[in-house]
């Protein structure tokens, strides 16, 4: 193969190239019945994250930040690594830094917020609040302070330098931490600074990459700096430990230190991904390995009775592990896969912490965006010069969900003990979750596969039952589509011949592709509180119907 061929094979393998749906369909039957309550809907979507804080407060991070808080104002979360780091405030790839802590030359600790200042109060402005992870490592503080910024960059360099190590001095470690809790409350107020989520490091139980000390080490680091952010703010919502999910006993001996030294835990944190491949020339999902990390960390809290009732957030909950990693494997990022997984895996996730009897409060996606890269380069993250992708418009659907979740079935569901064996790897999965608000219903339908291959459609027919008194004269059906055609800047992208450095016009149809149109509305007859629909759903679409009464 030629040079040419071979770097056009790999530049099509990561931006995920679009596949072409088979013009065959296969039935799908779907019954939701509006009277029967399940439950609540928890938006455990709200969280986001990134290892590069610094990006937060540049143009397309700014505008990314304003489309997370236009989800839920108030009510969206967003963790960032790096908050501690020294340095100048340069973004680079899985690095930032803010430079807080200094030393004058007699040792005596120099504090600096600005720069941390300027990301907190670029969310507070947009609607999204900080999830506070309290690290990394100073280099005035840390036991080897040399090399300090590491030199990792995609597929080569080391990761693990001086910001990752235990302080010298723990007295100095806990007093940063109760300085810039203080002077969080009193630049932002008492009772806003009390809604965060704060916790300390990240996968301390991943040693060649985030911490170069002992799991002792970490337990004491993460002791004092409760202790430091209690004695700022009594009030303040701490946790952790947002570790890696690697089927180890780590929660376990967190809880256990936790428990034996009375460290205040407000909530519960840890690490769930998956594992995609490339095989026989496209990209297979792995979303068994994502729910069955997360399972694991849910059993383990279950069994503890002073921690089973504490809330749970999955601070990190992903396809792969590595945002700023790029390849083959990684394809599914650009494209539909991303949205129709994403749809899959979070319903899957709640279903798993039900099962198992815990409190899941939220699935944070370690995803945003990476600026002045070129488009769709591969990266995780929800948009790309400013650009939104499919699956951000998932979180859009998302937040459309709220009230009761209502019954809802579908013959095509692949059932949890399925997917947790063996992935969606025969049948697609075809599935639902339904929700009741008053007298709005609102229906989440994907269609989703582990492997990126061409797929037939899904003839779906949705069966309505039990619906209220509103709906005697009537019904309105709202109809959001993400499909190679809907919501799709991707797809528009490749269909203009994906271009280096797209022009005003392009960048304008780029931007008018990436929206979440409704269809026209259309209306549905009510027969003594019943109806029924039909609608073609393409393998990897992901669509809401929001059903209102006629008045």
């Amino acid at each position: 193969m030629s040079i040419l061929k071979t770097a056009l094979l790999t530049a099509a393998l990561l931006m995920g190239a679009a596949v072409s749906a088979s013009a065959d369909s296969f039935p799908v039957k779907i019954s939701v019945d509006a009277a029967k309550t399940t439950g609540p809907v928890e938006p455990i979507w709200r969280f986001f994250g990134a290892d590069e804080p610094n990006y937060a407060t540049m143009k397309d991070g700014r505008s990314l930040l304003t489309s997370l808080g236009a989800l839920s104002p108030g009510h969206v979360y967003f963790r960032a690594h790096n908050l501690l780091t020294s340095g100048d405030g340069t973004p680079a790839l899985k690095w930032g830094s803010t430079n807080a802590y200094t030393e004058d030359a007699q040792g005596h600790p120099v504090y600096d917020w600005r720069i941390i200042d300027r990301i907190f109060d670029t969310y507070l402005a947009r609607g999204v609040k900080p999830y506070v992870e309290i690290g990394f490592m100073p280099e005035a503080l840390s036991t080897q302070p040399q090399p300090y910024q590491h030199t990792w960059r995609p597929g080569s360099g080391s990761l693990r330098t001086g910001w990752a190590y235990p302080p010298k001095d723990y007295g100095k470690w806990e007093e940063l931490v109760y300085q810039w809790v203080k002077h969080c409350v009193e630049r932002y107020g008492h009772d806003e600074v009390a809604s965060w989520y704060w916790q300390t490091w990240n996968e301390a139980n991943l040693p060649q990459y985030y911490w170069g000390g002992t799991r002792g080490e970490f337990f004491k680091l993460h002791e004092v700096s409760v202790r430091a952010v209690r004695r700022a703010l009594p009030e303040a919502r701490v946790g952790g430990p947002d570790m890696a999910g690697a089927n180890d006993d780590f929660m376990s001996a967190f809880m256990d230190h936790m428990e034996k030294t009375a460290t205040p835990t407000d909530f519960l944190s840890f690490h769930a991904k998956g594992g995609p491949e490339f095989v026989e020339g496209h990209v297979r999902m792995g979303l068994a390995t994502q729910l069955r990390a997360a399972d694991h960390e849910f059993a383990a809290i279950a069994a503890r009775p002073a921690f089973k009732d504490k809330p749970i957030i999955i601070g990190e909950f992903d396809p792969e592990g590595c945002a700023a990693c790029q390849g083959p494997a990684n394809a599914y990022r650009n494209g539909t896969m991303y949205s129709s997984y994403t749809a899959a895996s979070f319903t899957r996730v709640a279903e798993l912490a039900q099962r198992r009897g815990v409190k899941l409060e939220g699935a944070l996606s370690w995803a945003f965006e990476f600026e002045d890269q070129r488009y769709f380069a591969g990266f995780r993250q929800l948009a790309s010069n400013g650009i939104d992708m499919p699956v951000l418009n998932v979180f859009r659907l998302f937040s459309r969900m709220k009230g009761q979740h209502v019954a809802a079935l579908s013959d095509h569901q692949t059932p949890l003990d399925a997917v947790m064996t063996s992935g969606v790897r025969d049948d697609a999965d075809v599935g639902v979750t339904a929700a009741r608000d008053g007298d709005r219903l609102s229906i989440l339908v994907w269609h989703y596969h582990d492997d990126d291959v061409a797929g037939p459609d899904a003839a779906v027919s949705l069966a309505l039952d039990h619906l209220p008194a509103a709906f005697k004269k009537g019904a309105v059906m709202t109809r959001y589509r993400i499909d190679a055609t809907h919501a799709n800047s991707f797809a528009a992208y490749q269909a203009m011949g994906s271009p280096l450095a797209p022009d005003n016009a392009q960048y304008d149809a780029l931007k008018a592709a990436a929206l979440l149109a409704p269809d026209q509305p259309a209306a549905l007859n009510i027969n003594a509180g019943e109806t029924s629909l039909n609608f073609e759903l393409p393998r990897q679409g992901v669509t809401l119907l929001v059903i209102t009464p006629v008045n």
